[in-house]
């Protein structure tokens, strides 16, 4: 397969990455998970504009450094450094080979964003995620994302995002 990214540097990013078979392992491990962002960014700077994490997929949106567009091996990183210490689960030979542990899908999806409104259709769309799967009523009772700290900055309303209230732009993400 001849599979293509878009490399901006400096650009914005919209990402979806998830769990082997959408096995529910990321919220139960935050604390690994966080860890292992922040091993990554201590290396490989990047800011976190939104974030989202979901018991088998997280969503986030980067913004890259200037001159730099390597997001594929930051994620590649924090994927290894996630999964290092866990259980390996049984993986056929190919992830084997690859020294995979089969808690990842292999690849992630990317958007880069393409202006403001882009930018904040898809951190509306991260925000709502929780509610839209089911998890809570409402955007601010999820713990695992970036809501509450826009929240206090003043970007929504610790009401905004209740079950049945919203409509988001149509987006085929997951």
């Amino acid at each position: 397969m001849d599979y293509r990214r878009l490399f901006s540097p400096g650009g914005t990013f919209f990402f979806t990455v998830v769990t082997q078979h959408r096995k529910p392992v990321l919220v139960e491990n935050i604390d690994r998970l966080r860890a292992a962002v922040r091993r990554v960014k201590a290396n490989r700077p990047f800011n976190i504009d939104a974030a989202v994490i979901m018991p088998d997929h997280l969503h986030m949106v980067w913004t890259l450094p200037e001159g730099d567009a390597d997001y594929s091996m930051r994620w590649n990183l924090i994927k290894r450094h996630f999964s290092t210490g866990l259980p390996v689960r049984s993986v056929s030979e190919s992830k084997r080979s690859k020294r995979e542990k089969g808690i990842w899908q292999r690849r992630f999806w990317e958007h880069q964003i393409r202006d403001e409104q882009d930018w904040r259709n898809h951190l509306d769309y991260i925000h709502f995620n929780p509610v839209k799967h089911g998890y809570v009523q409402q955007a601010i009772e999820w713990p695992y994302g970036s809501f509450r700290r826009y929240v206090r900055q003043g970007f929504y309303e610790s009401d905004w995002g209740r079950s049945g209230d919203l409509v988001l732009p149509h987006m085929e993400l997951e």
